[in-house]
């Protein structure tokens, strides 16, 4: 029988009253599962970094969650970046998701602020010295498409932990092997801090394979003939694929796995419900 996970949920801050409603209806779907934190992201650019703000006291005072915030190096000062972190602390968050972050749409890539940090490792050093935050941090499986080769997001990963990093999310995959070979680099680097792989429940193929493609994840082609046969039943098929993965992941001795929501709950708490994490 499959060992029963640690589960955990990523969310994104609504930018108008019917995504609001949207975000409270996966969130009262999804928290009695006891996820054991709960990460609000931030949009490219910094976009959403108020909004995000909201979304993070919000699920930590209405719902008692425990949550993890997004917090990025774009488009603000250090002061004004360490401001964020300790209005969070305030508000009683004790766990940071530290990210580069992505540039603002069409800035080509991303350029530091002039009196900002200049990149992810900056961030987390400086959060670490802090003593007030759990740090987690990004990690990418398939190499990201600013990386050399494959092994430079494994050695990137090393100098998170070695700057103060607690433990890694990963960019989501399609391939429980993929993490495995992923999980096998990062020990022969000498890392022995926790990698949680990051699971995204198929809710649009078509959109699914467009974000996977600009974030430089291989998309396997048997997936497209999979959905084209499945017609009205891409749903199951899609709670059966990440189920299978989740599956083999645990059978690989993973204990922990953080779910990309989309703040959407039916597939996520789908796939938890055939992995035992019920309310029960």
């Amino acid at each position: 029988m499959t060992k029963t996970p640690n589960i955990s949920f990523e969310f994104f801050p609504p930018k108008n009253m019917a995504a609001t409603f949207g975000l409270f209806e996966t969130v009262n779907a999804l928290h009695d599962l006891k996820p054991g934190f709960v990460s609000v992201t931030y949009g490219a650019g910094g976009t959403t970094r108020t909004l995000t703000h909201e979304a993070v006291e919000l699920l930590h005072k209405k719902f008692g969650l425990n949550v993890a915030a997004h917090l990025t190096c774009v488009d603000a000062t250090k002061e004004e970046t360490l401001a964020i972190a300790d209005a969070y602390h305030a508000a009683g968050v004790s766990e940071i998701v530290a990210l580069r972050g992505d540039p603002p749409k069409g800035a080509g890539g991303f350029t530091p602020h002039p009196e900002g940090f200049a990149n992810s490792i900056e961030l987390i050093e400086a959060l670490s010295k802090t003593g007030k935050f759990k740090l987690r941090v990004g990690a990418y499986p398939d190499p990201h498409p600013e990386a050399a080769d494959e092994n430079a997001d494994v050695k990137f990963l090393k100098r998170k932990f070695d700057a103060g990093a607690d433990s890694a999310i990963t960019q989501f995959f399609f391939d429980p092997d993929t993490f495995f070979r992923f999980r096998d680099r990062a020990v022969a680097e000498g890392i022995t801090g926790q990698i949680l792989p990051g699971i995204l429940p198929i809710g649009s193929w078509n959109g699914v394979k467009k974000f996977a493609q600009s974030c430089g994840t291989p998309v396997p082609t048997h997936l497209d003939e999979l959905y084209a046969k499945a017609g009205q039943n891409a749903e199951q098929l899609s709670i059966d694929l990440a189920t299978d993965m989740c599956e083999k992941l645990i059978a690989g001795g993973v204990d922990d796995l953080h779910f990309y929501t989309l703040n959407k709950p039916n597939l996520s708490k789908a796939v938890c419900a055939n992995l035992g994490v019920t309310t029960a």
